[in-house]
């Protein structure tokens, strides 16, 4: 498979610990890691609907006579041949144009605040917006690197879960990792899910690649999360709710995020995933 991730490296010990994420998450799924490293604080990703500014913290300017050589042996540390993006075009001398041309985008929860204020319960909102526009699957790393065994699906029945499932299969399919289902039962029943996945024709391939499918009442929201393993990448769509959806990812998305320190693999309103 030709997958590219774009990864935009911080040459510190907390960006390198999103770093290594990248490459687990690439070589498992034999995705070529591209790296970008930022001369100036921010630049613009244009999307078919839009073009989000990214304001970089200065923490990713650090030290940058040392972030090629940290970035090689990070590379070289994992088996895997270094690639670099260099932007080709500016909309400013210090505002260059970064490709969406990629499959995975990897990001940390955020992109613009104080490495200090960085943790679970805060996805920035430079990445809530990257996540509504992008046309990729975004890659948001746990605080800390850790491996993971499992893939894990957040099936809810929308269209966007439909997208994330069928990306949870996508990745079972390159990582030969097991795959196991979660459905929070709202307003249908197990067999309703079922005729769901049937209709949109993955039927036979949950069948082959998933292990179980796991069903939960409405109130064992929070048990459902505790169960699944801490050691699995979950997969998961992300939307909003009304008047509020520009703000909040979802009020499930929201909950997941800021109580698991598993890593996530989101899709948005506008990801459209193929199984080719």
């Amino acid at each position: 498979m030709n997958y590219k991730l774009l990864h935009i490296f911080r040459n510190t010990p907390f960006g390198r610990e999103t770093f290594l994420q990248s490459l687990y998450f690439c070589k498992t799924i034999n995705a070529y890691p591209v790296v970008y490293i930022p001369k100036s604080d921010k630049f613009l990703l244009y999307f078919s609907n839009d073009a989000v500014q990214v304001d970089l913290d200065h923490s990713y300017l650090n030290m940058p006579e040392t972030a090629k050589e940290r970035v090689e042996q990070l590379f070289e540390e994992v088996g895997l041949k270094p690639r670099y993006y260099e932007p080709k075009n500016y909309t400013a001398s210090t505002l260059p144009d970064i490709s969406t041309n990629f499959d995975y985008l990897c990001s940390p929860r955020s992109v613009s605040d104080l490495s200090s204020k960085i943790g679970l319960g805060h996805i920035g909102p430079k990445v809530r917006r990257i996540i509504k526009h992008a046309t990729f699957p975004v890659l948001i790393t746990s605080p800390v690197f850790k491996s993971w065994k499992s893939i894990s699906v957040f099936f809810g029945g929308s269209e966007n879960a439909m997208n994330a499932l069928t990306l949870g299969l996508k990745t079972a399919m390159a990582s030969g990792l097991p795959l196991n289902i979660y459905t929070l039962l709202e307003k249908k029943g197990e067999q309703d899910y079922r005729e769901l996945i049937k209709k949109n024709n993955l039927e036979s391939l949950v069948n082959q690649y998933s292990q179980q499918w796991y069903f939960y009442n409405k109130p064992e929201f929070e048990t459902m999360l505790y169960e699944v393993p801490h050691d699995s990448l979950i997969v998961l769509g992300a939307y909003g709710h009304g008047v509020i959806k520009e703000i909040l990812l979802g009020s499930k998305m929201e909950r997941i995020q800021s109580t698991m320190t598993n890593n996530l693999l989101v899709t948005g309103p506008h990801c459209k995933i193929s199984l080719q």
